[in-house]
């Protein structure tokens, strides 16, 4: 690598009060220098890949990628290599002229992340295999704060006895199967993922609770009857641009006139249809993050927000608390996984969680009504 490379690198990370082989948390230790080379060429996945390969270290990975993102510094990188070394640097964006997250190519998707192994998820989740974002207010431990997120939308949406709840994008059911027991619903709940319909079923049915999975679209479902209330709780995140005025139609014709939709997703502050190339590859293929332009304007006119709730921030904390279940679980041997999976699961956890740190990231949680129904009362704790 050439020395003018290296100061490159050096003065842009400084501006974060990064350093090249410091001795604090944040600070990247370099173990082979190609690494900058693959960074020039490839930018965030040279980062990422570099890391899996074991090509540089660092204490507190969700610190520094906090850091670089607060202070932009992937743009200024590209910026400043172009300058300094003409076309070895380029961005290539390629517009998207067929649906990524096509009915066929979703069902591939969701099975490369989630069907990996049920083991890997037990080890790292809560007790009730729940794989969003927590909320921490007043609970100091994962399990608490997830029973706390899975109690806020409960009441939110109002639920009573004997309603029917439609789940879309239900994971392992933790929420059908806590509104069930806590609530008395009666809960369905989509997914695309054979191994969380599986293992989600088992869980209610030894619980005796009125919880269904089907393994279907929400394209595809055609209910008997509307639903009292429906929910979505980071599965939108699946959906993409070119299908969010669907998903949201779908949910509008699943729901009886007077009921309310719950939506929790995480949010991006400007619209884009990208996403990490680094992400994209190894984690969730085809994965886009909505803002809430993109999210207001595929809802219309179809919904009223009846409350609008942001609890980013909580999925720092959520995240390092899955890392910290994770790394535990394979230096105790008891997940049978390769060293470069486990470098690879460290750095997604990671490097989201400073991404939710320096607030790149939310979650929102929205309430929704259809237009033209009476005023709702629904719960807006927080």
């Amino acid at each position: 690598m050439a020395l003018n490379e290296y100061r490159i690198f050096e003065k842009l990370l400084s501006s974060a009060d990064i350093c090249l082989n410091g001795d604090r948390p944040w600070d990247i230790k370099v173990k082979d220098e190609k690494m900058f080379d693959r960074v020039i060429c490839d930018g965030s996945l040279g980062l990422g890949e570099t890391y899996m390969e074991g090509w540089w270290e660092c204490q507190d990975i969700a610190e520094m990628i906090s850091r670089v993102m607060s202070n932009d510094l992937e743009s200024k990188l590209s910026t400043g290599l172009k300058l300094a070394l003409g076309s070895k640097i380029g961005k290539a964006k390629v517009k998207k002229l067929f649906n990524p997250q096509s009915i066929c190519q979703s069902k591939k998707d969701i099975s490369f992340h989630y069907d990996i192994g049920n083991d890997l998820y037990e080890a790292m989740l809560d007790k009730r295999m729940t794989y969003t974002c927590a909320y921490w207010k007043d609970a100091s431990t994962l399990d608490e704060a997830q029973e706390k997120k899975l109690d806020l939308i409960c009441r939110k949406i109002g639920l009573e006895p004997g309603m029917r709840v439609l789940d879309i994008g239900c994971g392992w059911g933790s929420l059908m199967n806590y509104a069930a027991e806590k609530y008395g619903v009666i809960c369905d709940g989509l997914t695309l993922s054979k191994e969380q319909a599986k293992a989600g079923q088992v869980i209610a049915e030894s619980k005796g609770l009125d919880v269904n999975f089907i393994l279907q679209d929400y394209r595809e479902y055609q209910p008997k009857e509307a639903y009292d209330r429906v929910v979505s709780v980071g599965m939108i995140e699946h959906v993409g641009a070119k299908n969010y005025r669907e998903f949201f139609k779908v949910a509008n014709t699943f729901m009886k006139e007077d009921g309310l939709f719950l939506l929790h997703n995480i949010g991006s502050f400007e619209t884009t249809t990208t996403t990490d190339p680094w992400i994209n590859k190894y984690i969730f293929p085809n994965g886009e993050i909505p803002s809430l332009c993109q999210l207001s304007s595929a809802m219309e006119p179809m919904f009223n927000l009846e409350d609008l709730h942001n609890i980013g921030e909580d999925y720092d904390k959520t995240l390092v608390a899955w890392y910290k279940n994770f790394d535990k679980a394979y230096n105790s041997g008891s997940l049978e996984q390769s060293n470069m999976f486990y470098r690879m699961w460290k750095y997604y956890l990671l490097s989201c969680a400073g991404a939710f740190r320096c607030r790149h990231l939310s979650v929102w949680q929205m309430v929704l009504s259809k237009v033209g129904t009476h005023k709702l009362e629904c719960a807006r704790a927080s």
